[in-house]
């Protein structure tokens, strides 16, 4: 299943709303996610705890969620967190990705709330990812 534009654009709405809740008190950095599965798009935050390492991504976050409703591929992520900025995820994120990723050619897609944004794969990002094979 290929991701139409369309799709792309609407995640990047949600992932910039899901960023507005997102908890960052010790940062200040907002981050927020949309992940899209078969049958819906899970959307997620940033959440910081004073035990920094604790901290969860909001990439993590909407796949975490997408995973406890039963949905463990994903087909499509999208993070938005700066203004004028485009981020990239984290290797962990990366990884928790890889570990849900329906192929290595899922997009990734980084947006800032500015309406900009950037599209790599999976296989851009991580090439040589740990997996476990079947």
């Amino acid at each position: 299943m290929s991701v139409e534009k369309a799709q792309i654009f609407a995640m990047i709405a949600m992932a910039i709303d899901a960023r507005e809740k997102a908890y960052a008190p010790y940062s200040n950095f907002k981050a927020g996610a949309a992940v899209l599965t078969q049958s819906k798009v899970f959307s997620g935050c940033n959440v910081e705890n004073a035990s920094y390492g604790l901290t969860m991504c909001a990439e993590r976050v909407a796949i975490q969620k997408a995973v406890a409703e039963g949905e463990t591929k994903i087909l499509a992520v999208v993070i938005a967190a700066g203004d004028d900025q485009i981020v990239r995820p984290c290797g962990a994120c990366l990884q928790v990705i890889a570990e849900f990723a329906a192929s290595g050619s899922i997009p990734i897609v980084t947006a800032t709330v500015n309406g900009e944004y950037d599209i790599h794969s999976l296989d851009e990002y991580m090439p040589m990812r740990f997996e476990l094979k079947e």
